[in-house]
């Protein structure tokens, strides 16, 4: 009976060992292209549970097609209500704080989902995509694809892609000493030929009038008074313009730098303070910093990047004829 079970064990490990082979040999783009086929085409349910700093955040997807129409949902389970649904080209926005509001090509929150609809291209214009070997994750084999930042400042990542569906099922980021810094990893997978019962309710709800993302962002108005002296290559400023914070009213000069796959938001103010000061807040892959100049100019950086290159761009900030002259 012990050679029996020997013998079992032995059969067990060869076969293991075959799609190992494979997965090492495999083309990653191959992958990566087969992982956003998936999410566009299958019916499934996955929870998630999002964590870095703080308390593990769990949160629901639910993914399906109905008469020629893609419904996505996705719900945060903890905490204050907020939910979010994608219908074709329309995402409604629902938080409790707030009136809920529609926009037309706007996307969901989060580089779980970003992930899932950006050009390979694009993405493999500031990513090496490389295969990691393979592993389990929800009881199931999964293919790892690591991106590489060509860039210094930034992230890398790894994919976790079901060997089965293909669906990424686990997305960690790591900075560059390759430590994990956050971690997106699901606990439940329901697929299914039929969309789940929730998006048959959600098909015809009524949700809030759609308007293009544009109308939903303040307007450009008078000429940019502060620029970025440095951003990490790759990046670029994709927007700017002047409003008024929600909460406080309190006037703001507004810059969004992205690389397609990562945004950085900039906000420069007059401070309410006389002295210099540095703040540092991170949550998870997310830091906050926030510098106050002499000139009680306060700039804040938030992105999902590390904390000195966040640093380095608030403190980069300066008038725009400053930045001109030095170029």
């Amino acid at each position: 009976m012990i050679q029996n079970g020997l013998r079992t064990a032995l059969v067990f490990l060869l076969v293991m060992a075959w799609p190992a082979r494979a997965t090492v040999e495999a083309d990653p783009v191959a992958l990566l292209k087969n992982m956003q086929q998936a999410y566009h085409q299958l019916n499934f349910e996955l929870t998630l549970v999002e964590s870095g700093l703080g308390e593990p955040e769990p949160k629901r997807l639910t993914r399906g097609h109905l008469d020629g129409q893609t419904l996505t949902h996705l719900l945060h389970l903890n905490g204050r209500p907020r939910e979010f649904l994608q219908r074709d080209d329309e995402t409604s926005f629902f938080d409790y704080s707030s009136e809920g509001y529609t926009l037309r090509n706007a996307r969901l929150p989060g580089l779980f989902t970003r992930v899932q609809h950006l050009p390979l291209t694009h993405l493999l214009e500031h990513y090496e995509a490389v295969i990691a070997g393979r592993s389990r994750v929800l009881g199931r084999t999964a293919n790892l694809v690591r991106l590489l930042p060509k860039a210094e400042h930034c992230y890398g990542y790894v994919l976790w892609l079901d060997q089965q569906s293909g669906l990424l099922l686990r997305l960690d980021t790591l900075d560059h000493e390759a430590s994990l810094v956050a971690q997106s990893m699901g606990v439940a997978l329901s697929i299914s030929e039929q969309p789940a019962p929730l998006l048959q309710e959600l098909q015809n709800i009524h949700l809030p009038p759609a308007m293009p993302l544009a109308d939903a962002q303040p307007a450009a108005g008078a000429p940019a008074t502060w620029q970025a002296g440095w951003l990490p290559a790759g990046f670029e400023i994709r927007t700017q313009n002047r409003h008024r914070l929600p909460l406080t009213e309190q006037p703001v000069e507004y810059l969004m730098a992205s690389n397609g796959v990562v945004d950085i938001s900039v906000y420069v103010a007059e401070s309410q303070v006389n002295e210099s000061r540095q703040q540092l807040v991170r949550q998870g892959a997310t830091h906050l910093v926030s510098l106050v100049s002499p000139g009680r100019v306060e700039v804040t950086v938030v992105g999902d990047v590390p904390a000195d290159t966040a640093r380095r761009i608030a403190e980069s900030i300066a008038p725009s004829e400053a930045v001109e002259a030095k170029e």
